[in-house]
């Protein structure tokens, strides 16, 4: 089996063959090389023949996916938005809610 999924920088897929996940981090058309970083931090290259004939799919980002990235600030994550979008009491007048 050999992959369809094309590398797209940001993208996170699995080599289903060694059941690894990593995200592509570089695309060099210049010197036909893919660079990627897997779960564990570790940085790999691939050159686009190699990158067709081996087993990678696309995957979701994991929940861990901060984890190569030691430091990472949770602001950098995405999800961080402790503003709940309540309306502030003290801000709020009665009249402003009746017809």
């Amino acid at each position: 089996m050999t992959t369809v999924a094309d590398p797209i920088i940001g993208s996170w897929y699995k080599d289903l063959e060694n059941n690894l996940k990593f995200k592509v981090v570089t695309i060099e058309d210049t010197d036909d090389s893919i660079e990627v970083q897997y779960l564990n931090g570790d940085i790999g290259e691939y050159d686009h023949e190699s990158w067709y004939n081996s087993t990678f799919d696309y995957i979701e980002d994991p929940e861990d996916w901060s984890a190569p990235f030691d430091d990472i600030e949770t602001d950098d994550l995405g999800y961080s938005d402790t503003d709940e979008h309540r309306p502030n009491p003290e801000d709020m007048d009665i009249d402003d809610y009746l017809d």
